[in-house]
């Protein structure tokens, strides 16, 4: 299974929330790194495989397509949320796997000719619509993603582990499936392992220590 380091980045910063509430983010700052700048943040930790959440283009005010690119650079793949509306939004690159969020894509995401798709939920249900997580996924097999990602908003920088039912998530999915969200140990890493998933996002874990940099720089978990 794929570990993949996320990194959320505002103005310019990586910055560090919890549950998607994102007016109380700030910088990120971990211990004997002297900045949050993105390429700083991902050449101190070395990850293999990235995700990049560019939180001021999905709200709609700006970018991070120059600090994607550099980070792009130091990552063999780069799974990369900007906000996506239409299928001209896609950024070209060659380690570059663009994501359509839920959030932002539309209501006709049969539109997108690839990447991943990630299904947004909050409290249960997919934003912003309030579909059922399962009900999208079964759709989405039928599309042209080659991938999909489980991301649970109301989670995310908490580390606080992992729902009931994972097992008939990936049952819903057949194709390339990743979870996010909440993943706070080695313990939940193999429950999605056990599950079935393929890939693993995590952050906050690895800040606090509890998630090994050795699998993060690796990028599994075995």
């Amino acid at each position: 299974m794929d570990i993949v380091l996320a990194l959320d980045l505002m103005g310019g910063q990586v910055v560090h929330g919890a549950r998607g509430e994102r007016a109380k983010y700030r910088p990120l700052l971990l211990p004997g790194m002297p900045s949050s700048e993105p390429e700083a943040v991902v050449s101190a930790i070395s990850p293999r495989y990235l995700y990049i959440a560019d939180l001021d283009r999905i709200m709609g005010r700006g970018d991070h397509d120059g600090p994607v690119r550099a980070c792009a650079c130091l990552a063999e793949r780069v799974f990369l949320d900007r906000g996506i509306r239409s299928p001209e939004d896609y950024l070209a690159g060659e380690n570059v796997v663009n994501v359509v969020g839920t959030e932002t894509g539309g209501p006709d995401l049969s539109r997108y000719p690839g990447g991943f798709l990630s299904v947004d939920v909050r409290d249960g249900r997919v934003i912003p619509r309030g579909e059922d997580p399962l009900e999208v996924l079964g759709e989405a097999g039928l599309w042209a993603f080659e991938g999909c990602i489980l991301l649970n908003l109301g989670q995310v920088g908490t580390g606080a582990g992992l729902p009931a039912g994972l097992g008939d998530i990936r049952e819903a999915y057949g194709k390339t499936l990743f979870y996010g969200g909440g993943v706070g140990s080695a313990e939940d890493l193999e429950r999605l392992r056990e599950a079935g998933f393929d890939g693993a996002i995590v952050a906050t874990g690895v800040h606090r220590g509890v998630i090994p940099l050795e699998w993060v720089r690796r990028g599994s978990f075995c």
